[in-house]
């Protein structure tokens, strides 16, 4: 395999993870690419660890397992309200910056995960290329089940995803996004995330916040005007298991949907019409920029005065910008959106999806 075309940063936040740090350690090891010549840059923030994760990871490295890696292990202490994923994250990232700067490579790529993840040999090389025409690119999200899901489990898993993949049918048939073609998928979070380094300081690098600071990362790479790709080529495997590191992570919904399905616990998620309703109004918001942003037909959709002072339009560098930027104030007031039970909305998307392809073909 050829050499990667820009210097690359893997961040990850770490913590209690002595028995699956190693297996991504290896797997990061594997990368296309990468020699004990050339090695891939890793950085670890060890998030108050009590169970040997420091230990682990030192004894890896002293076997010599990960020779195509250089890697440099930041063991941290929070205190108690910092002591979260975004804190140890950011630590992580800004720890990666510093570094590519520090070579002289400011536009070197910083690629985030997380330690109980398991990587393909080709996960850093397909971010990179997807970066080629993107500033920011998340990863799919695929359950790992190393123990097999049981069968209701693992169906209830497949008709999720059919739900989320009927949302982007809708948006592919009312207002395609240029620079994030079907076939995609829809997961931008901790689990998979690139973007350059200098970007990630433009915008401020990652919230420190106790959860969420995937996705307000990835917002503000929007309003600035980045471009996401959900490229279909980046994939990584996350934990089923129901007891996480993270609050509000991942575990958090396997759980939910364990209860789901052996306790009849409800299952409800936003109306089709929900999101007919925020694509077309976003499809509204980016025509209207681009047709000049005339103030009168901006109130037309629902910005005021102090709206169109915090957003500036003349501001924001094209239509990213101001749609994100124009959507996070009216989402703001629009308050929850309406529910129902999992196989109502997923009948719905469709026939919905399915309606508008007849109209569109006609």
């Amino acid at each position: 395999m050829p050499a990667p075309s820009s210097p690359a940063v893997v961040c990850i936040p770490a913590r209690n993870e002595a028995e699956r740090l190693p297996r991504l350690l290896r797997a990061l090891a594997a990368q296309e690419g990468f020699s004990a010549a050339a090695p891939l840059k890793v950085v670890i923030v060890s998030n108050n660890c009590t169970d040997g994760t420091v230990e682990a990871v030192r004894a890896l490295e002293s076997s010599g397992a990960l020779d195509t890696l250089a890697l440099r292990l930041i063991e941290a202490t929070f205190a108690p309200s910092e002591a979260h994923v975004g804190t140890a994250r950011r630590r992580a990232l800004d720890a990666g910056a510093e570094w590519l700067e520090s070579e002289g490579a400011p536009d070197g790529v910083l690629l985030t995960t997380d330690a109980d993840a398991r990587l393909v040999p080709g996960w850093v090389a397909a971010n990179l290329r997807a970066l080629e025409n993107a500033e920011i690119v998340g990863g799919r999200l695929v359950i790992d089940d190393e123990d097999g899901a049981e069968p209701a489990l693992a169906a209830f898993h497949a008709r999720v995803e059919r739900y989320w993949s009927g949302v982007r049918a809708l948006e592919d048939a009312l207002d395609p996004p240029p620079h994030d073609p079907a076939p995609r998928h829809g997961d931008h979070t901790g689990g998979s995330l690139a973007l350059r380094a200098s970007l990630y300081r433009a915008v401020g690098g990652l919230p420190a916040l106790p959860r969420g600071e995937d996705n307000a990362l990835v917002a503000a790479v929007q309003r600035a005007g980045g471009r996401l790709r959900h490229c279909p080529d980046v994939s990584v495997l996350v934990s089923a298991r129901t007891a996480g590191r993270a609050e509000g992570g991942m575990a958090t919904e396997m759980l939910r949907r364990a209860r789901v399905v052996r306790e009849g616990e409800a299952y409800r998620l936003p109306v089709a019409a929900h999101w007919q309703r925020i694509i077309l109004r976003r499809a509204a918001l980016r025509r209207a920029y681009r047709e000049g942003a005339a103030p009168a037909a901006l109130h037309a959709l629902g910005l005021d005065a102090d709206d169109l002072a915090a957003i500036d339009p003349a501001a924001c560098p094209n239509d990213i910008a101001f749609v994100e930027r124009a959507h996070a104030r009216l989402d703001a007031r629009d308050g929850p959106a309406p529910e129902c039970g999992l196989d109502e909305a997923l009948g719905a998307l469709e026939n919905l999806a399915a309606a508008l392809g007849r109209d569109q073909a006609a």
